[in-house]
């Protein structure tokens, strides 16, 4: 088994009488990239606050690199890197002087500092902005050379919260292949975030959190399949076919609904396999199918459907 980058157990915080985290046990491994989602005010934000050393946790334990995040405090910032939700570069510096003084913070001398700083502002394409004071910087360059300053010491444990908010799609897409060139590398990332695409292409594994609570964890793949969505279309080439292949699909036990032009049928399965059976039941000679199509569950449908079933658990309490 690789090594733990981050262990919690039991791990809590509370604000008063509100518990931003309850009891939250979270494993991740050298090299993978974990995905918190969550609604504002699920506790992801505490979660990452408390890995990063920034918080203290009420109760519980939680290790990062090996290293105990209150005993160990400075052990682990030497380890880790960390992107917030906003920009915390210094708006009165330039963007290669913001990445020059991290790094020359960081112990590094004035010629490996410079290098630094010009590798990342070549990586994040802000050479042409490199001289220019921050506070001219637009949202989505500002969000980029916060992301550079993030990496300046090259991090064993990657720390992103909500890291794309404000950038646009190109830059995005240009993140994401930055995270898998780092995690190919070696480098672990915890990665909270409110766009589900980026969760299902960039995770290794999915812990979803409400109201301070993991309710459920897993793969993208395991994830989808507990909820059980897949669904069958299949397009005929007239209304008559299509509502004579519903009739058969029911009469065999299965539910099929006609779609609203008429011509396609939908029907629940829960295995790949059902695909065969569901087309073999609609195909007669005098049936015309046109097409035939496997739809898997999305993400966005995995955390409605955990976020729905853990507000109906808290009304029966």
């Amino acid at each position: 088994m690789s090594e733990l980058m981050i262990e919690t157990c039991g791990l809590t915080r509370r604000f008063g009488s509100q518990h931003a985290l309850n009891g939250i046990d979270v494993l991740l491994h050298r090299g993978k990239v974990l995905g918190l989602l969550g609604h504002n005010g699920a506790g992801k934000t505490t979660l990452v606050r408390i890995l990063t050393t920034v918080l203290p946790p009420t109760s519980g334990t939680a290790r990062v690199g090996g290293f105990d995040v209150v005993r160990d405090a400075r052990e682990v910032r030497r380890i880790i890197g960390l992107t917030g939700q906003y920009a915390s570069i210094d708006e009165q510096l330039s963007g290669y002087d913001n990445l020059v003084l991290i790094a020359r913070l960081l112990g590094a001398g004035r010629t490996d500092a410079r290098r630094r700083a010009d590798e990342l502002l070549q990586l994040f394409e802000l050479s042409s902005a490199a001289r220019r004071p921050s506070r001219t910087y637009s949202g989505g360059t500002r969000r980029r050379l916060d992301l550079a300053a993030s990496l300046v010491g090259d991090p064993e444990l990657l720390f992103l919260d909500e890291p794309t908010t404000g950038l646009d799609p190109v830059s995005r897409t240009g993140l994401w292949d930055l995270v898998g060139r780092r995690v190919q590398n070696g480098t672990t990332v915890l990665l909270t975030t409110q766009y589900l695409e980026e969760a299902d292409r960039l995770a290794d594994t999915i812990t979803v959190l409400s109201d301070g609570r993991i309710v459920a964890a897993g793969t993208a793949t395991q994830l989808k399949a507990q909820i059980g969505r897949r669904t069958v279309h299949v397009t005929l080439a007239n209304t008559e076919q299509a509502q004579h292949a519903a009739r058969r699909l029911q009469d065999t036990g299965r539910t099929a609904v006609v779609d609203p032009t008429g011509l396609g049928i939908s029907t629940p399965v829960t295995r790949t396999a059902d695909l065969v059976e569901v087309v073999r039941t609609v195909d007669e000679p005098t049936a015309e199918i046109t097409e035939v199509s496997l739809t898997e569950p999305t993400l966005n449908d995995v955390y409605l459907a955990f976020a729905r079933r853990d507000a109906e658990a808290l009304t029966r309490r």
